[in-house]
């Protein structure tokens, strides 16, 4: 059993803040990043973000959904827009089953978590979005966040899992994150993969893996097909770069492509740091059983 007092809402906190950190060390195309601004954001924005989220996102006694307010309020307070809406829902759940669950294994603690989502959450959580307005929210058909919530938050994630990829990690138990995510570190580390080349890969490895539902609610499903078309083909010139300073200028040619067009691939963006703080608080909980 893991020894709950060794994983502290301080060390959650700094876990979270380094994963969106690294994230943006990483030149990730079309999205922001510590080489390049985009669209009218810059690196430290989200720094600046990270860094006002982290105590609400993991305060003591708090539930999934005061964790995503309060990181959102804490957010705006600080920065005055949306940088970090994505990030927050898919990192909330993973706070709250480090700092609440038991045992060491970080996939059931995230099961259980979801599963004790109730409306409260639902209410708190949709405050957050009407709070952050991100770009091309409409009205849903069902669970629109505009009006009170009728269901648990995992029932309306659920509800939204076939048209958004953040919800579909609540509908999937985190599928995505510590499925996909998961693998991808794993397979950029036994390559000897310095943090910020392992982070690239993981980015292309969710761009490669499913339609950027950022893209696909701005601009239609056919830019979402066309955005993936282009990742894989970015990916075979990444495994072919012969160091990585020209994996780097790969990556940066095709960031001021996509910028150009106004291609943010945002959810991928969010998933990367979810799966970094993932792999950062599944080491944090590895280590309090083994001292536990």
């Amino acid at each position: 059993m893991a020894d709950v007092a060794a994983v502290t809402p301080d060390k959650i906190a700094q876990a979270f803040i380094a994963a969106c950190e690294a994230e943006l060390r990483a030149p990730k195309p079309g999205n922001v990043h510590l080489f390049a601004a985009g669209h009218g954001m810059e690196a430290q924005d989200f720094i600046d973000s990270a860094h006002a989220s982290a105590a609400p996102l993991t305060a003591p006694g708090a539930s999934v959904g005061e964790r995503i307010l309060g990181a959102i309020d804490a957010t705006w307070a600080r920065v005055g827009r949306n940088t970090n809406l994505g990030i927050v829902l898919l990192c909330a759940p993973i706070a709250h089953a480090a700092l609440t669950g038991d045992g060491a294994d970080l996939r059931a603690r995230i099961a259980v978590a979801l599963a004790q989502l109730n409306r409260d959450d639902a209410d708190s959580a949709f405050r957050a979005i009407r709070r952050a307005r991100p770009a091309g929210l409409g009205a849903a058909p069902q669970h629109d966040v505009a009006l009170p919530a009728r269901t648990t938050l995992l029932e309306a994630m659920r509800a939204a899992a076939h048209r958004d990829r953040i919800a579909f990690q609540y509908a999937s138990g985190f599928e995505d994150v510590l499925g996909t995510g998961a693998a991808a570190l794993a397979r950029a580390r036994a390559q000897g993969l310095d943090e910020q080349m392992s982070t690239l890969w993981l980015y292309v490895e969710f761009l490669c893996a499913f339609p950027d539902s950022h893209v696909v609610r701005k601009f239609g499903e056919d830019a979402g097909a066309q955005l993936m078309a282009e990742a894989r083909a970015f990916a075979s010139l990444l495994g072919a770069a012969p160091n990585r300073d020209s994996a780097f200028a790969a990556a940066l040619t095709w960031d001021r492509s996509l910028k150009a067009r106004r291609i943010n691939p945002g959810t991928s963006a969010d998933l990367t740091v979810a799966a970094l703080f993932a792999d950062y608080a599944a080491s944090i909980l590895a280590n309090a059983d083994k001292n536990g």
